[in-house]
């Protein structure tokens, strides 16, 4: 084996962002790499994941992941392979996934890396599609949203990592009508001609109640929401009695640094019925073995398409990071480690 390096490249958060993040906020760092201690591996990154969720981790808050640390490097999602290994059931070669991303060289304990197969699926989908997001699509589709079979189903954020598999995911089990909204006209066109939406809209276009209900005249029974405000607003109007809402994200607020005006029909919500229900993916690990075997299917038949946008080398990980957060990606934003 060759010798390790003696040090890789990491991204830092130096300060909290007020509002949108700017690159004042970050640091590309060189970071020592030393041989992995007992129970643990090296690995080389491949390839790391962006997601909206990592904005929050930047501010220091308690939530449901601890915040990101002040000058250490963040995390997220990674493939890579080992480079060395001090665990059992670990060898130099292996492809792992792992949740030390942000950096060339992660030294992660082996318990936390999951081995992954690069002849069943590149090793990126294990970052969307076969991963967090493609789960998370899953789970708060057909758990959290209780879909069944003639459903109408809207998603908003629909040219996403996520959302781009729901529809999908829906039209599959057979839902009546899946209506999508993105923020361009190109994005609009995927939905409906690439990935089988019945019908979409440009959320840009005018108010998305408008467009929704135009797109929608029997109403809707299942939301998934990756926006908020205005989008979670109009779907409350459109739902049906009985009508279930998964609220996965709420990108539109983000990086607001004033409060946002919550959606101004929530009572509706009593007299229809409806129920609004959070997701997060780590709730629904029990769904993992079912997710890889009839979403790998549908992958390897065709039936579901995976868009990525990937952004070549470390040093271009923020700008990747901030191009997610205002919508610049079709499908997962993947950041790729070119040697």
């Amino acid at each position: 084996m060759s010798a390790l390096p003696t040090s890789g490249r990491e991204w830092h958060l130096v300060a909290r962002p007020q509002g949108w993040p700017e690159a004042e906020d970050v640091a590309l760092r060189e970071g020592p790499v030393t041989e992995p201690g007992e129970g643990r591996i090296l690995v080389r990154n491949l390839h790391f994941s962006v997601d909206p969720y990592m904005r929050g981790r930047m501010n220091d808050v308690k939530s449901y992941v601890p915040p990101f640390q002040l000058d250490q490097p963040m995390e997220g999602g990674a493939v890579g392979e080992v480079v060395a290994s001090n665990a059992e059931g670990f060898a130099v070669g292996d492809h792992v996934l792992h949740g030390l991303g942000w950096r060339e060289y992660a030294d992660v304990p082996a318990k936390h890396a999951t081995k992954v197969d690069a002849s069943v699926a590149p090793l990126s989908a294990y970052l969307g599609v076969l991963g967090m997001p493609g789960l998370t699509a899953y789970a708060g589709l057909f758990e959290v949203a209780s879909f069944k079979e003639g459903d109408a189903v809207f998603v908003s954020g629909a040219a996403g990592a996520v959302g781009s598999l729901v529809g999908q995911m829906a039209k599959l089990k057979g839902a009546s009508r899946v209506v999508g909204s993105a923020g361009s006209d190109e994005k609009v066109k995927l939905l409906v001609e690439e990935y089988g939406f019945d019908a979409a809209f440009n959320y840009k276009n005018g108010p998305v109640a408008d467009q929704l209900k135009e797109a929608t005249p029997d109403g809707i029974d299942v939301y998934f929401d990756n926006v908020g405000g205005e989008h979670l607003e109009a779907a409350i109007s459109s739902l049906n009695v009985h009508g279930r809402a998964t609220l996965c994200g709420m990108i539109a607020q983000y990086n607001a640094t004033e409060p946002t005006p919550a959606p101004r029909n929530l009572a509706m919500v009593i007299g229809k019925r409806l129920r609004l229900q959070g997701v997060l993916v780590s709730d629904h690990a029990a769904l993992q073995p079912q997710f890889v075997q009839e979403v790998g299917g549908w992958l390897r038949s065709g039936e579901l398409k995976a868009n990525e946008t990937v952004v070549e080398g470390i040093e271009n990980g923020f700008d990747a990071f901030v191009g997610m957060l205002r919508g610049e990606n079709t499908g997962k934003m993947i950041v790729s480690l070119n040697r």
